[in-house]
């Protein structure tokens, strides 16, 4: 069937809730919609009908706000892929029927799995995918930051990883950074894998780095089913584009464990290995923590530390303290930022007043 083009109505598209992960996208380049016909791909940007609301009530704005939805509401998100054992697995429909909304941020996909405390996902009918003049649809890797390679000379890169989705990284990388900050370092940080949402990345800012990006950035609307070689080259623009900012460190949070298929793809890499300085391992147990400080130095990676939900207990901090031989960092410790290891410590520069 030949893929109809329709005419679009650039009110309607203005009218409508904007997802975070679009924000890079130039809304005034469509003039079109493609409908029947149309195969949708990964990172194609898509006005949409809320049909039913499931366990997103609410849609991340590109200004970090959530927006209540309601059915009847037009979104203008994106399609993609997701990988999120405590939420949904998703992945792009092969046609422009009815899917779920299966992220806050702004994912459209077909969901195929959910964890047992999650809602059905919320319905939404795709209008059509948003078309240049020429036909071919909006997509976000038409808008990413150029691809570069990072620098020979640049300041320490840290990388937080763990076992799982919810292990702590967020907080683990934002506190690190925090205590950067509060020590004098001008940091910079970056979300190197995931699904395609604001909250991580304005916890970054939030914690005085000077700038943050994200794989969105690069022209992903998530990195699951993205091949090794993908994730690679999003790892080294994001640090290329963050040193141009001449930080004294560089913090990034790599999603999901490393048991997820592009994460251990990535962690295990050459370039990985041949960019990041450190790693700080976070884990929601003691033996979760001690397994991951093992398989990362068999990927000849320099852990200096381990973090993660399994410190809000003193006990689990205790149990993993006899199992692992670098420190067991609580948030105090992380924000404090005195702990620091010599080879991190030193990179700081003075800096004018």
């Amino acid at each position: 069937m030949p893929v109809r083009i329709h005419p679009l109505d650039a009110h309607r598209v203005a009218r409508a809730k904007r997802a975070y992960a679009t924000r890079r996208v130039n809304l005034e380049q469509a003039t079109g919609l493609l409908a029947d016909g149309y195969g949708p791909r990964a990172g194609d940007v898509v006005l949409a009908r809320v049909e039913k609301i499931g366990q997103h009530k609410r849609l991340e704005l590109v200004t970090g706000r959530r927006a209540d939805l309601h059915e009847g509401d037009e979104i203008v998100v994106c399609y993609g892929n997701r990988y999120a054992p405590d939420q949904f697995e998703a992945e792009v429909g092969l046609d422009l029927s009815p899917c779920d909304l299966a992220a806050a941020g702004g994912i459209a996909a077909k969901c195929l799995s959910r964890h047992a405390k999650m809602q059905p996902a919320t319905r939404i009918a795709p209008v059509g995918v948003l078309a240049h003049r020429d036909g071919t649809a909006l997509n976000l890797e038409q808008f990413g930051l150029e691809p570069r390679r990072a620098p020979p000379h640049r300041p320490p890169v840290t990388a937080v990883v763990g076992t799982s989705m919810n292990a702590g990284k967020t907080t683990t990388a934002a506190h690190f950074a925090l205590g950067l900050s509060r020590q004098g370092f001008v940091v910079g940080a970056a979300k190197v894998t995931g699904t395609g949402a604001g909250c991580d990345p304005w916890q970054m800012v939030d914690a005085g780095c000077v700038r943050v990006l994200d794989f969105t950035d690069c022209g992903y609307a998530s990195t699951y089913l993205l091949e090794p070689g993908q994730c690679v080259a999003v790892l080294e623009t994001l640090i290329a584009h963050l040193c141009e900012d001449d930080p004294d460190a560089i913090v990034l949070e790599v999603a999901d464990g490393v048991l997820q298929r592009e994460t251990r793809a990535l962690v295990g890499s050459p370039t990985f290995s041949r960019l990041v300085d450190h790693v700080i391992f976070s884990a929601d147990d003691a033996m979760g923590a001690a397994a991951g400080v093992a398989w990362c130095r068999e990927q000849r990676l320099d852990v200096i530390g381990v973090s993660g939900v399994l410190t809000a207990a003193p006990l689990a901090m205790r149990e993993c303290a006899e199992l692992v031989d670098v420190p067991v960092l609580d948030a105090q410790t992380l924000k404090g930022g005195r702990w620091l290891p010599a080879s991190v410590a030193r990179q700081r520069r003075p800096r004018a007043a």
